[in-house]
C-alpha cells in the first residue's frame, strides 16, 4: 500500500520469505561458517540455537543454499511425530522407498543401505532437525542412535539441531547426556546489534528500490531499542511504522513513528487467538511466516532442497459426479476475475464516496482523500471496532501463501461481511475471514470543510461552536452559542464519548468526530449498516 509513495518497486518487509533480501550480519555469518565447517569435516551432532526471531530459518535456508555439491540435505520441519513417522520422514526426504507397513527397524536398515552407497559414491549426507526443542524423549533418543550408522573411520549421517534456548535445557538432562556427549558444535545465534540492525533496515529499503533515506537515524536507534534486535521484530514494526507515514502523508519515518508502531504492534494481542502476524505488510509475523512455515504447508513433514526424480504414484479411482466447489475466501481471492491491490481498492472506496482516484498518482492515496475533502484514518483491532466506526474499510487479507490481497468491507452485519474486489462482491461468514485477517483496516471519513482536528479545550472558532450546537441538540440542553471550547463543553463531550464507548478525554478528536458524524447521519456518508452501532 505505501510502496508507491516512498518511491519502492514492493513491500521491503513483506513477510514472504525472498533471497532478495537476505541479509546475514557478522554473527550470521560466523555462525554459518561454523556450520559449514561442522557439515564437511565432522560428524556426529551440531548445535544451533536462538530466540524465536532471530533468523535460524534463514541461516539454515542459506546453509542449504551453500551447500558443497556432493552433500545430500534433508530438513525435518515438523518434528512433533512419533518414531516411525520420524524415520519414514527421513527416509521420504532421501527418497528411500517405504510403505506403512515397515517396522522402525526396516526402515533403520533402508536408511543405513543408502548412507552406505552414497559414502561409496564420496557423498555425504546431513539431517537437520528444525524446531528439534519439540521433540520427544524417544525420539531423540533415537536420533542419538542414527549417529551409529557409521563405517570403521566415519560418522555416516551428520545431524544438526537447530531450536530455541529450550533445546540447550532440554539436552543437559542426565538422561540425554550420551546425546549431549556426542554434540561436537555449538552455536547461539544472537540477535543484531545495533549496527547490524541499521544495515539491515537499509539493506531491505534498498533491494525495494529506496534512493534516499526513509529512516531517521534517531527512528532507527527506536527500531533497535524496541525490537533488541531480533529480525522478525524489526520487520514487523518497520512496516507498520512505514503504513504510519503513509497514512500521516509523512515522507521520513522518525522515532516518534516507530514508537507508536511499536506500542501498536507489541501490545497484547486484541484477538481471542492471539494471531501474530500483521498487516499491510506483507504481517504482521510475528507475525509472521518463515521459510520453514511455508514450507510446512505443502503437508510433508520434511522438504527436500535437493529434489531428485521421482516416479509418481498411479492411481485409479471410479469417477465421481462433479459438483460446483463452495466459495472459500481463498479460491475466491485467487481467482484472477477479482482485482485485490491497493490501487483497485483504493478506487473502490472513493467511489462509494463519490469521489474519484487517480491510480499511480504523485502524491498518497491519502492525500488524495484531503484534496477530496476526506480524511484517511487507520487503525487495528476487532471486527466490532470496524462495525462501531460503520464505514466502508480496506482490509488485507493473507492467504496461505502469504500472498496479501486488498479488498473493501461494504456490509457488516451480524455475523456476515461484503467484500468487494473490483466490481465482484461476496458475502461471507466472519469466521472464515478470521484466519486471513489481522486486525487493521483503513477508512475514509468527512470532517467539517477547514475545520482543525482535534477541537480541544481553549479553542475558540465556528468549529468550536458548531460542535457545541450538535450536542446541545443530542443530549437536550441548551445552547449558549458560545464559540469557546471552554468547560461546559468538555464535559458535554465527555458525555457523549462515554455514551459512545471512547475514551472519555473532552477532547473532540477524529474517532469522537467520526461517531457524531454517524449519530447525525450525515447525509452522502457510505456506512457498513443501516443505522450504528
Amino acid at each position: 500500500m505505501y510502496a508507491g509513495y516512498f518511491g519502492l518497486s514492493e513491500n521491503p518487509f513483506a513477510i514472504t520469505p525472498d533471497p532478495r533480501y537476505l541479509f546475514l550480519s557478522g554473527r550470521h555469518t560466523e555462525a554459518l561458517a561454523h556450520l559449514l565447517y561442522g557439515v564437511t569435516e565432522s560428524g556426529g551432532f551440531i548445535q544451533l540455537t536462538g530466540e524465536v526471531g532471530t533468523g535460524k530459518t534463514t541461516l539454515i535456508r542459506s546453509l542449504l543454499e551453500k551447500l558443497p555439491d556432493t552433500v545430500d540435505a534433508a530438513l525435518i520441519i515438523n518434528p512433533r511425530v512419533s518414531i516411525p513417522e520420524f524415520l519414514r520422514a527421513i527416509c521420504h526426504e532421501l527418497h528411500i522407498g517405504t510403505t506403512p507397513e515397515h517396522s522402525p527397524q526396516q526402515l533403520i536398515d533402508a536408511l543405513n543401505a543408502q548412507l552406505l552407497q552414497a559414502h561409496a559414491r564420496g557423498r555425504r549426507v546431513v539431517l537437520i532437525i528444525d524446531e528439534a526443542q519439540a521433540l520427544s524423549r524417544e525420539v531423540l533418543e533415537q536420533v542419538r542412535l542414527l549417529t551409529n550408522l557409521e563405517t570403521s573411520r566415519q560418522k555416516l549421517l551428520q545431524i544438526i539441531l537447530v531450536g530455541q534456548p529450550e533445546l540447550r535445557e532440554l539436552l543437559a538432562r542426565e538422561d540425554l547426556r550420551q546425546l549431549a556427549q556426542r554434540i561436537t558444535g555449538r552455536y547461539h545465534l544472537e540477535p543484531l546489534s545495533h549496527k547490524d540492525a541499521r544495515a539491515y533496515v537499509h539493506h531491505r529499503l534498498n533491494v525495494a528500490g529506496a534512493l534516499a533515506p526513509i529512516f531517521t537515524a534517531a527512528g532507527l536507534r527506536a527500531v533497535w531499542r524496541h525490537t533488541h534486535g531480533i529480525p522478525r521484530l524489526i520487520n514487523i514494526i518497520c512496516d507498520r511504522a512505514l503504513l504510519g507515514a503513509y497514512t500521516h502523508e509523512l515522507r521520513q519515518v522518525d522515532r516518534t513513528l516507530v514508537r507508536r508502531a511499536a506500542h501498536e504492534v507489541l501490545e497484547p494481542r486484541l484477538h481471542a487467538n492471539s494471531r501474530r502476524r500483521l498487516l499491510w505488510a506483507g504481517t504482521a509475523a510475528v507475525i509472521l511466516l518463515s521459510a520453514v512455515t511455508l514450507l510446512a504447508a505443502t503437508g510433508n513433514l520434511g522438504m527436500r532442497l535437493r529434489d531428485a526424480p521421482a516416479t509418481p504414484a498411479q492411481i485409479s479411482a471410479a469417477p465421481v459426479a462433479k459438483s460446483a466447489p463452495a466459495v472459500t475466501p481463498q479460491s475466491w481471492l485467487a481467482d484472477p476475475a477479482h482485482p485485490t491491490d491497493t490501487d483497485t481498492a483504493f478506487a473502490t472506496l472513493f467511489s462509494l464516496w463519490g469521489a474519484h482516484y487517480t491510480a499511480g498518482g504523485a502524491g498518497s492515496a491519502c492525500l488524495e482523500a484531503r484534496q477530496a475533502g476526506l480524511r484517511c484514518l487507520f487503525r487495528k483491532g476487532t471486527w466490532n471496532n470496524l462495525r462501531s466506526f460503520n464505514r466502508p474499510a480496506i482490509i488485507t487479507l493473507t492467504d496461505a501463501q502469504g500472498i496479501q490481497h486488498q479488498v473493501v468491507v461494504t456490509a457488516l452485519a451480524g455475523g456476515q461481511i461484503t467484500l468487494r474486489a473490483g466490481a465482484a462482491s461476496h458475502d461471507f461468514a466472519l469466521s472464515a475471514l478470521d484466519p486471513l485477517w489481522y486486525g487493521e483496516y483503513l477508512f475514509l471519513w468527512k470532517p467539517n470543510a477547514n475545520a482543525p482536528i482535534p477541537l480541544a479545550p481553549g479553542m475558540v472558532g465556528t468549529a468550536v461552536a458548531w460542535l457545541r450546537t450538535q450536542l446541545a441538540a443530542l443530549q437536550h440542553t441548551p445552547d449558549s452559542g458560545s464559540s469557546r471550547y471552554d468547560n461546559t463543553l468538555v464535559a458535554a463531550v465527555k458525555e457523549f464519548q462515554t455514551a459512545q464507548h471512547l475514551k472519555p478525554d473532552g477532547i473532540a478528536g477524529e474517532e469522537t468526530l467520526i461517531h457524531l458524524n454517524s449519530v447525525l447521519d450525515a447525509p452522502g456518508t457510505p456506512t457498513l449498516t443501516a443505522t450504528g452501532n
